[in-house]
């Protein structure tokens, strides 16, 4: 529903138990550009600005039936004003406190995930994401889960087994 004046609307979604209400969105605008130019949320890395490889991953809440459904969007082609009504999740939502951190990011670091760490924020998220879903993932649906983020330089291997163990730590 528009707001009185504003023929866009308001667009309102949460974001680290916060409501964000925001108006007149550059229907065009990305969620990326949202993030980083007007956040400066730079955690979310923009990599191939085409929705290949992964670097922007974030992650988005919305309900389904009685539960909310998490999934692992591309913030590089997601536009902002599809957010409406959902919840967002960057990296820096998943925050610590301190020097402690998410499961995922200490797998990451315990299974050498992560080289030069570009793309670590991504995988992060798309991790968060899987494991909420399927919190004992196979390799086969692990490969298929992260099928869309993109490392030049681990091999992989390590990021699956981060994986696992953040399945175990979770558990």
């Amino acid at each position: 529903m528009a707001s009185p004046g504003n023929a866009r609307g308001t667009i309102r979604f949460v974001l680290d138990n916060e409501v964000v209400a925001l108006d007149a969105v550059d229907p065009t605008r990305t969620v990326l550009e949202f993030l980083r130019e007007d956040l400066g949320r730079t955690g979310t890395k923009e990599g191939c600005a085409e929705g290949d490889c992964g670097a922007c991953t974030v992650v988005v809440g919305e309900l389904a039936g009685d539960r909310v459904r998490l999934r692992a969007i591309n913030a590089c082609i997601q536009f902002v004003p599809t957010l409406d009504g959902k919840a967002l999740f960057t990296v820096e939502s998943l925050g610590g406190h301190g020097a402690t951190l998410h499961p995922v990011q200490q797998a990451m670091v315990d299974c050498h995930g992560s080289q030069c760490g570009f793309c670590t924020p991504g995988f992060v998220m798309s991790i968060t994401a899987l494991l909420r879903d399927n919190p004992t993932p196979s390799d086969e649906e692990i490969r298929e889960g992260l099928s869309g983020n993109f490392c030049r330089c681990t091999g992989y291997q390590g990021i699956i087994n981060a994986v696992h163990r953040a399945a175990e730590m979770q558990a």
